[in-house]
């Protein structure tokens, strides 16, 4: 009985420390390939929201209609991330990310050809489908293709690709507009696939779980992480309903919980979760993220209000943040191969909340250029974190465990976002006038909460040593 205790896994993950990842010049294509996934499914996600106001004119729908065609993307993506990621650990992550980017690829076209709202919408459960399938095997993929003294360095060409295209994504939408009508959105993901499908043989070839697929566990976390997600969008706007939908979400997650706690290989990943520097780790980041979703949500509505701002200038003081995320991955990776996470992810924590108080303290007459250097630092330093944060996730969970590693990973980035965007929603019911101020203040106080995890996991860390 004692050799199912998840806890055991840890001395499995000493054992797989010898993996030394895929040979070069495999190496090299195997992460061209994930990359080029990873930067269609941001860039669809946001490509698509530029085309909105055409797409409802066009199809002669409202604009409250058209909102679907984010949501249900989104939606689909957020709650097939575990299911999938437990799938990939028992099929292969190869087939996995196959048949991903093959219905991700075919749904695009079906969004070109789509001649109706609903046609579209049903078109994008499909790539969301599809998407999830992707985006669930990043960081397994990732612990599998780099060895342990370069993972970092794969992390950062990971968070690289998302913060270019998340940067890319706007513009290339608005010059494909420019130029052609918006079924041309979701046709340039056709080849750019077609492409991606000639680098699968170079994935590596990771080893399966022998545990079968919980179906139940599936339904009850695909209804817990919906329920959430929609709920938290909710608060805002109507309370009952949220609560109702949080109240579901709560209930799924406990019956959830209650299933799979003795389960040796679980669809949610609590045995990694025993492991301390993985919990650690998915604590820091879930106060690093609602703090970077938080200030997202915020800053826009402080920049225009507060200080009095054109729509342009709040783009570009939008745009230093994940410019300084860019900028510095290279050397983010680097450092994380080499230094403690603690000491990386507290000094990534302070520097955000030392970037987002500059900005929140600098008075109404203030430069541009001053508040771009509060949002680049704050995005500097979140850089810094998201490599340490993420290499510390993987190099601790043991290999046959990456596929829930980097599940986990995703649903704690999709928690803890969806939780600063219903913090500042929050705020914005109660403070009225100012809910800006405030949103950022929670923003501050997140990124506070996680100095301090990081702090209690340097001392433990010296502790142990």
């Amino acid at each position: 009985m004692s050799t199912n205790r998840p806890q055991d896994l840890t001395s499995e993950a000493i054992d797989i420390d010898a993996f030394q990842g895929l040979p070069a010049p495999r190496r090299q294509w195997a992460a061209a390939t994930l990359l080029t996934a990873i930067s269609l499914a941001v860039m669809d996600a946001m490509i698509a929201n530029v085309a909105l106001p055409t797409i409802a004119t066009e199809l002669n729908a409202s604009s409250a209609s058209a909102v679907w065609v984010i949501n249900a993307y989104n939606l689909t993506l957020v709650v097939l991330l575990l299911p999938f990621s437990a799938m990939a650990e028992r099929i292969g992550f190869r087939r996995m990310f196959g048949f991903g980017l093959i219905l991700f690829t075919l749904a695009s076209l079906g969004c070109a050809l789509a001649y109706s709202l609903n046609t579209l919408i049903g078109a994008r459960i499909f790539q969301g489908v599809g998407a999830s399938c992707l985006m669930s095997l990043v960081g397994g993929l990732t612990r599998n293709i780099y060895p342990l003294d370069k993972l970092g360095r794969g992390l950062s060409w990971n968070a690289l690709t998302v913060g270019v295209m998340s940067v890319l994504g706007p513009t290339v939408g608005s010059a494909i507009l420019a130029v052609g009508t918006w079924p041309w959105i979701f046709a340039v993901n056709v080849p750019i696939g077609i492409v991606a499908m000639f680098g699968l043989r170079y994935l590596p070839d990771v080893p399966c779980g022998v545990a079968s697929f919980d179906g139940i566990s599936a339904l009850l976390s695909m209804v817990t992480l919906g329920a959430f997600v929609s709920g938290v969008g909710y608060l805002g706007e109507s309370l009952p309903y949220a609560f109702s939908l949080l109240s579901i979400s709560a209930c799924a997650g406990l019956l959830l919980y209650r299933r799979v706690r003795h389960h040796p290989a679980p669809l949610v990943p609590i045995d990694l979760l025993r492991i301390r520097p993985v919990a650690y780790a998915v604590g820091a980041a879930t106060f690093t993220l609602t703090a970077q979703m938080s200030a997202f949500v915020a800053l826009p509505f402080y920049f225009q209000e507060v200080l009095h701002r054109s729509y342009l200038e709040v783009g570009m003081l939008m745009g230093a943040w994940p410019l300084g995320s860019v900028l510095v991955a290279p050397i983010a990776g680097r450092f994380s191969d080499r230094y403690s996470p603690a000491l990386l992810g507290g000094g990534g924590a302070l520097g955000m909340v030392a970037g987002l108080s500059w900005v929140a303290a600098l008075p109404q007459g203030s430069s541009n250029l001053l508040i771009m250097i509060g949002m680049l630092v704050a995005g500097l330093s979140f850089g810094f974190f998201q490599a340490a944060n993420g290499r510390a996730i993987l190099s601790n969970s043991p290999r046959i465990r990456s596929g829930a590693a980097g599940g986990l990973q995703a649903v704690t980035r999709v928690f803890g976002q969806s939780l600063g965007g219903a913090l500042v929603a929050i705020a914005f019911s109660v403070a009225g006038a100012d809910g800006p101020m405030t949103g950022v203040a929670m923003a501050v106080i997140c990124a506070a909460l996680a100095i301090v995890v990081n702090l209690v996991r340097f001392i433990k860390a010296r502790s142990v040593g």
